[in-house]
């Protein structure tokens, strides 16, 4: 079970409330039914029964260890790619526990281990009178067991058995980036893109709409796409599929 006074260590606790939960329907939909009385409200469940992935897709949320959380803050200023910042800060922070940098990034909000899904983000708007809240989903598959083939977990790593150490670090750089921004966050993100510079196929319901080079993102998370052998095309929402990636 996780421990509620390790996940808090060092944290401003007059800034953060933390919410745990043996089974929930959604730590995303619970974060819509909190007073927000704190800066941070952290739900985290050891199982869900309706949780939810992007573009309305199900996530998968057996329990066994994994992380189903979601962070509850006041809205950061526009055209900051939520998601794919979130995606870096915990990619970045997996990436320091298992002490080598081979869990990657796959646009917008993926984390892939050898080919497989380990994780993503869901980020939701909620409009509160005047103000706007974000919900932050964050889901990482540490004990999972493998009902798909394109699923994947950290099991060989051990860090289902450091849970507590991961979300109090994950946090702690949550809080940091929401204090202080990440000045190099794209070059970062290019850093651990597992496809910059390979052929994608960009989808939008499931329907393949084009298809070429990617050469990165843009400061508002936009991908840009080169085709047609030099004609660039930039992409905000949808999809992408890469040749050999599940």
């Amino acid at each position: 079970m996780l421990n509620k006074h390790k996940i808090l260590d060092k944290l401003p606790k007059n800034r953060v409330n933390l919410h745990l939960f043996e089974n929930i329907d959604s730590t995303n939909e619970e974060c819509k039914r909190i007073d927000q009385n704190k800066e941070f409200h952290v739900v985290i469940a050891e199982q869900q029964t309706m949780g939810k992935g992007r573009l309305g897709k199900n996530w998968s949320s057996p329990g066994s260890g994994n992380v189903y959380m979601s962070i509850y803050s006041k809205e950061l200023p526009k055209n900051i790619p939520l998601s794919l910042i979130v995606g870096l800060i915990c990619v970045k922070t997996l990436n320091s526990m298992i002490k080598n940098d081979s869990i990657g990034l796959k646009w917008p909000n993926d984390m892939l281990l050898d080919k497989k899904k380990i994780g993503g983000i869901l980020v939701e708007k909620e409009v509160m009178g005047k103000d706007i809240n974000n919900i932050v989903g964050i889901g990482i598959n540490l004990n999972h067991p493998a009902k798909e083939d394109w699923w994947g977990d950290l099991h060989k790593f051990g860090i289902h058995l450091r849970r507590d150490e991961l979300i109090n670090k994950l946090l702690h750089s949550y809080i940091k980036f929401y204090d202080n921004g990440i000045s190099d966050w794209q070059e970062l993100w290019h850093k651990y893109c597992v496809h910059l510079n390979h052929e994608i196929k960009i989808k939008h319901n499931n329907n393949i709409i084009n298809e070429g080079i990617f050469l990165g993102i843009n400061a508002d998370g936009s991908l840009n796409l080169k085709i047609n052998g030099n004609e660039e095309i930039k992409y905000e929402h949808g999809e992408i599929s890469i040749e050999g990636i599940y």
